[in-house]
């Protein structure tokens, strides 16, 4: 395949940034798109160029680290998967692609593809956990958890913190990132003696560091790598009204 890369340069997040292009040829169809971005930089370290900055670490799409916005995409144009999950038979020989950051303000750009996402990591410390000293291991049977409850948690659980979900939203919502850490515990007995101040602490820190409101058009769904449902949001709404009343 021979393509045309348009990719977002940027020094830091204060410098101003531009497209640069960049010609790729003989790139095969079962590269990932990562691997295509590797053959790239060795080429341009090859000519003494700066290579192209951006962020990875697993490529098992566990991580959630490859935070690329692709053709107008978070992750690119392929459902259900991270951007090291993207192989290169998703595009069409001689296709220009545009890759850029994410863009939003509470992540900003640290070098070109890559933005710091320490935004999730104060939200989760604000309340993404449970405190309870345990000592031993317990039965395992000793909380007696439904099955359904158990499963929506471990759905909620599967969240990455990638921040496509912020990408994908045009107001930088971090709701159903927010409200996947809530319901993972929300749902359990083990999260409920915190629950109040998990949800009102977390919900005040999403605010607090600018993310935008949830205007309900799901492209946060939609667009999420590990599926993570919005009925999380109504969950933690009712959640955050619940712990404003009492």
């Amino acid at each position: 395949m021979n393509l045309t890369l348009k990719i977002w340069r940027q020094e830091n997040a204060k410098s101003k940034g531009k497209f640069v292009t960049y010609m790729l040829d003989d790139i095969s169809q079962n590269c990932s798109f990562l691997e295509m971005l590797d053959i790239l930089n060795e080429g341009l370290i090859r000519k003494n160029l700066e290579p192209v900055v951006f962020d990875h670490d697993c490529r098992e799409g566990i991580c959630g680290m490859c935070s690329l916005y692709i053709n107008g995409r978070p992750h690119g144009p392929d459902d259900a998967v991270t951007a090291c999950q993207l192989h290169m038979r998703k595009f069409s020989d001689g296709e220009t692609i545009t890759i850029e950051p994410w863009r939003a303000r509470p992540f900003p750009v640290i070098k070109d593809l890559m933005v710091d996402r320490t935004a999730f990591d104060k939200i989760i410390q604000e309340g993404g956990y449970i405190s309870v000293n345990t000592g031993g291991a317990m039965e395992a049977n000793h909380i007696l958890i439904p099955k359904p409850a158990a499963e929506l948690s471990m759905d909620a659980a599967a969240c990455i913190g990638c921040g496509a979900c912020v990408a994908a939203c045009k107001n930088a919502s971090a709701m159903l990132f927010v409200s996947a850490k809530v319901s993972q515990f929300a749902l359990l007995p083990q999260g409920r003696p915190e629950a109040k101040q998990r949800v009102l602490k977390m919900v005040k820190m999403m605010d607090e560091l600018g993310f935008g409101n949830c205007t309900n058009t799901y492209a946060c769904e939609a667009e999420c790598p590990k599926n993570i449902s919005r009925s999380n949001i109504t969950r933690m709404n009712l959640e955050f009204a619940c712990a404003n009343l009492t």
